[in-house]
């Protein structure tokens, strides 16, 4: 029986070696980080040197580094009414793209009328004239926008966004769980203010997320109140083991990104011109700059769920877009904002490589796809 291929990293990632061994060793450890004996002084040093790992990995202050239970948590945390700069007012609304990961369209903690969406263009990039003009039509607003997108792959324009945002007065989150271990990424380089991280997606353990807020910003209210860990910023005692191996995971992702990135990217290459070749596919976003490892499209007559199954019967885990809907294959919204048609967004298929990644995957990829695409082309 052939070995099973997995083309699905942008929903999930293997557990690094790296991050299993700090696990198994903070597993081993019985103090409660918030105690002040030898035994708890252990276990926050391990949360101590993760927050560390994260910090510099991101160009942050360690201090600035408030772990969660997971990306969601991290990004409703980030999306508070009453965020603010020492030199400025609070913000008072909120405005996202239109192709953010659901947990940013949730809107955070803003009322519904106090929440607008982005327009985005064709390319899946958001349209700049129209965040401008967004922002000149009412009070301070904290923006939301994705540094690399989960089902196209496409990058933002950060730096520029962040520009635009700080001309108006506004704040700005970067939702980055796809952009780290995958691309170089820096908050202060780019200009973000908050920026939300996830363990799972480089390597690390499901169930750990994080919020980087940029020095000299107030007036973050925390999601859960209680025993004032994480500086007061979220309640509840830490995942000690979870963290760990967040920490180990980005220190081992940042050693090879370069290398990795260099390789994966040739390997997406080779999997798009074969996808191009067979049944008149599309690939999505592949005019502007995008992941190193994610390649989104679709054909005419294809449905994404004939095809997840289809490519699964074949041994190859792939998805049908953000694998964020309780495992249903629905319309892709991304590919709705940017303008598709919702037969077109029903039927986009997604796969995404990783490190470990090696040509006879993308072999056994196009296989499939070719049995797929000569079916479509007979029906």
């Amino acid at each position: 029986m052939r070995n099973r291929v997995y083309l699905d990293w942008n929903a999930t990632t293997p557990l690094r070696a790296e991050a299993r061994r700090a696990m198994l060793a903070a597993f081993d450890l019985v103090g409660n980080p918030s105690s002040i004996h030898a035994e708890g002084r252990e276990a926050r040093r391990l949360v101590e040197d993760a927050r560390a790992a994260l910090a510099a990995a991101v160009g942050a202050l360690p201090r600035n580094v408030v772990f969660t239970s997971a990306g969601t948590e991290a990004n409703a945390l980030a999306l508070s009414p009453g965020l603010r700069r020492s030199s400025g007012g609070p913000v008072e609304r909120l405005l996202v793209s239109a192709v953010e990961h659901a947990s940013v369209l949730a809107g955070g903690r803003f009322p519904a009328d106090k929440i607008g969406l982005i327009p985005v263009l064709r390319s899946g990039v958001v349209d700049l004239d129209r965040l401008r003009g967004l922002l000149a039509d009412g009070p301070p607003a904290l923006v939301s926008v994705m540094a690399a997108n989960n089902e196209t792959g496409a990058l933002q324009p950060v730096a520029e966004v962040a520009r635009i945002v700080h001309e108006a007065n506004g704040i700005l989150h970067v939702d980055a769980i796809q952009a780290l271990g995958k691309i170089p990424f820096e908050i202060n380089t780019v200009g973000v203010d908050l920026a939300t991280f996830s363990a799972h997606k480089v390597g690390g353990p499901k169930g750990v997320g994080a919020l980087v807020v940029a020095e000299g910003l107030s007036g973050l209210e925390p999601l859960l109140r209680g025993g004032g860990q994480e500086l007061n910023r979220r309640a509840g005692t830490e995942n000690v083991a979870g963290i760990a191996g967040f920490g180990a995971a980005v220190k081992a992702a940042l050693q090879t990104l370069s290398e990795d990135a260099e390789q994966i990217a040739t390997l997406r290459i080779r999997l798009e011109n074969g996808i191009r070749g067979i049944a008149g596919a599309t690939i999505f976003s592949d005019e502007v700059e995008r992941l190193p490892n994610t390649v989104l499209f679709a054909a005419p007559g294809l449905k994404a769920e004939t095809a997840v199954i289809g490519f699964d019967l074949e041994g190859i885990a792939v998805s049908s877009g953000s694998a964020c809907s309780s495992g249903k294959v629905q319309p892709s919204h991304v590919l709705s904002a940017m303008g598709y048609d919702p037969a077109v967004a029903q039927g986009a298929v997604r796969l995404s490589l990783g490190w470990s990644t090696e040509p006879d995957d993308i072999n056994r990829a196009l296989e499939a796809w070719r049995k797929l695409g000569n079916t479509l082309l007979k029906g």
